[in-house]
């Protein structure tokens, strides 16, 4: 499973969710599925802005957990 740290990054950044989607040009309801861990799929565009605005690497917002299933829905 890919989880996502965006949350743990917005915090040692110390910005938040509102401030961020407004920077990087996203709906707040689309950066909350990002930061729980329900998204399905994120544009490149959208990973490069974060980390743009982020001043981070990709994996420093994604990381690769083995064993671990994606919840079912």
């Amino acid at each position: 499973m890919i989880r996502v740290n965006l949350d743990v990054v917005m915090a040692m950044r110390k910005i938040g969710a509102g401030d961020l989607a407004q920077k990087v040009d996203i709906t707040p309801a689309n950066l909350s599925i990002l930061k729980n861990n329900k998204a399905k799929a994120i544009r490149f565009s959208t990973l490069n802005a974060i980390c743009k605005e982020l001043n981070c690497q990709p994996g420093d917002i994604l990381e690769y957990v083995p064993g671990e299933d994606q919840e079912e829905e």
